[in-house]
């Protein structure tokens, strides 16, 4: 259908609409109006049985339609003027436009036919979407409202009674329903309108996809997914903005979580252990906002990692006799670059007989060992009382008699007490930490260490960090998604004041692992002490690694 409007102002512009087509001040409508006289959804012009309607949604200004306020009018023909606040709506033609007449029709080239075909079929879908969603939305609201008639305790019911009977429902109101048509698959419609009202919506079927990693939800209409360490933007979007606030209400409300304009920020977990970040309006300028990183329910082991190229098998053995030797390590870098899965590998690289205590902010790690207490920190609730935090539990696992402490991420004051672990009986702990490059970790430390109000020198905070680190391992993710090992370095004391490092192996950006040819100074006490024999060869190995065809999770 063709319009022309007109505002007070004098502009005037041309739409071709597609059906539904929603008019209001808010963002989401086809047509925004920005005035006072104009509800947030203030009217929709809609097809019914083959005829165009307009519907008003009870505005305070209302829509006057050839002079007459109207709740629904139509059928709408051509000549109709429909008034809305500052804007006069013309209908120009209902039908597709006419062809041009063949005589006077010029002929278009094969680019010009599959351009204009493209065109058509883009506005075609576009439409086609448009009315999917208003389905959808209208077969919401149908559900919510018979719920509602049939006044049954929702709170009381199981997810699994709860979506039994929803189900039900749902199917019974598509049955009766006479407005869908034939275009709609009908079993597609009421799954996707039974995820959003007791499930997760569209991120349903990507949760259950083994080849996503991460889920972003930037606003309703707008997902992104991470595979093999590229985002993709996907086809699936929620039917509202209303219908992404109610999935978070239902993500964060089992753990006694709110979220709302006072506290607009929430983290959370799934059932399977996937991590949760949700924001909502004011701050969220866009729209309900939703960032999922799915915990994996396979764990990599060290060969395979070898096998998708993140290391070598040099690396990997070195990495495996710091592990059983007793080494402090920290895991290094950017977001999304698998230090989380790094840690893991070495984690479970630590003898069985061994007593591990774990420690995040959200619990990710998954090892195997018998022997093994999990820590996780929780946030202050309603009041703002009851906040455990990561440096809280550092402190309490000293008094657990572990073995060795896995600390998930240090972020903040906590990575004083860490270290403070490291060097008092608990060696061959290791953490985590975000930073660039091996001195950006040292000098990350070094603040975080500085958070902790322990009113020390510098020169006594490097002290303790050269004491109690051995190795820091950097990660890196590749711009091709893949993630690797770009360098171990070994932290060998103070020189003027200054952390000294030396690194001993690195990722050639030319695509190969190349060791340098240095002996560590930790591993000589170890040799010097007969402890084990360690070949030099070790570190003189050059591997170039053929393109990996999967990221390292």
């Amino acid at each position: 259908m063709q319009v022309e409007i007109r505002f007070e102002d004098g502009t005037v512009q041309y739409e071709n609409i597609c059906f539904p087509y929603h008019i209001g001040r808010t963002k989401e409508m086809q047509l925004v109006i920005r005035s006072w006289r104009i509800g947030k959804h203030h009217a929709s012009i809609i097809m019914k049985e083959g005829e165009v309607f307009i519907e008003d949604f009870g505005s305070l200004a209302g829509t006057l339609l050839n002079g007459e306020r109207i709740h629904l009018g139509g059928p709408l023909k051509v000549g109709d003027e429909i008034i809305m606040g500052p804007c006069l709506m013309i209908i120009k033609s209902i039908h597709d436009p006419i062809s041009i007449p063949v005589e006077t029709a010029p002929l278009l080239s094969t680019d010009e036919l599959q351009e204009h075909h493209n065109v058509n079929q883009t506005v075609k879908e576009d439409c086609l979407r448009e009315r999917e969603l208003y389905h959808r939305q209208r077969l919401h609201a149908l559900l919510l409202e018979a719920l509602d008639l049939r006044r049954r305790d929702i709170a009381s019911m199981s997810d699994q009674v709860l979506r039994a009977e929803v189900d039900s429902l749902l199917r019974k109101i598509i049955d009766d329903d006479t407005e869908i048509g034939l275009s709609f698959d009908k079993e597609v419609l009421r799954q996707q309108v039974l995820d959003e009202a007791v499930g997760l919506g569209p991120l349903e079927p990507l949760l259950k996809d083994a080849t996503v990693t991460e889920i972003m939800v930037n606003r309703f209409d707008e997902i992104y997914v991470e595979k093999k360490g590229l985002l993709e933007k996907t086809d699936t979007i929620f039917s509202s903005e209303k219908a992404v606030i109610g999935v978070i209400d239902r993500i964060v409300a089992p753990i006694g979580r709110r979220i709302d304009e006072s506290s607009p920020m929430v983290d959370a977990r799934l059932l399977d252990g996937s991590r949760v970040n949700a924001v909502i309006p004011p701050i969220a300028i866009k729209g309900a906002s939703i960032t999922i990183r799915k915990f994996a329910q396979h764990r990599p082991k060290m060969q395979e990692l070898i096998q998708l190229g993140s290391l070598d098998e040099a690396m990997a053995t070195f990495l495996n006799l710091c592990v059983k030797h007793r080494m402090n390590m920290i895991v290094s870098g950017g977001t999304g670059s698998g230090k989380t899965t790094l840690l893991n590998i070495l984690s479970n690289c630590i003898p069985e007989n061994e007593r591990l205590v774990t420690i995040e902010d959200a619990a990710e790690l998954k090892l195997n060992h018998a022997h093994l207490v999990c820590l996780e920190a929780r946030p202050a609730n309603v009041e703002g009382k009851g906040m455990v935090s990561i440096r809280d539990l550092v402190r309490n696992a000293l008094r657990m008699r572990p073995d060795r402490i896995i600390v998930g991420e240090c972020r903040g004051a906590e990575a004083f007490d860490t270290l403070v672990a490291m060097n008092t009986g608990h060696a061959g702990s290791l953490t985590t930490l975000h930073a660039n490059s091996t001195r950006d970790a040292l000098s990350r430390l070094e603040t975080m260490i500085m958070m902790a109000n322990m009113d020390l020198p510098l020169s006594a905070i490097r002290e303790h960090i050269a004491s109690s680190i051995h190795f820091i391992v950097q990660q890196t993710r590749l711009s091709n998604g893949r993630r690797v090992i770009a360098s171990i370095a070994e932290v060998d004391g103070l020189e003027s004041g200054v952390i000294k490092t030396q690194e001993l192996f690195h990722y050639d950006r030319k695509g190969a692992f190349v060791g340098r040819g240095i002996m560590p100074h930790h591993f000589d006490v170890l040799k010097q002490s007969g402890i084990e024999q360690i070949s030099p060869e070790l570190f003189n190995q050059y591997t170039p690694i053929k393109q990996a065809t999967t990221a390292m999770l």
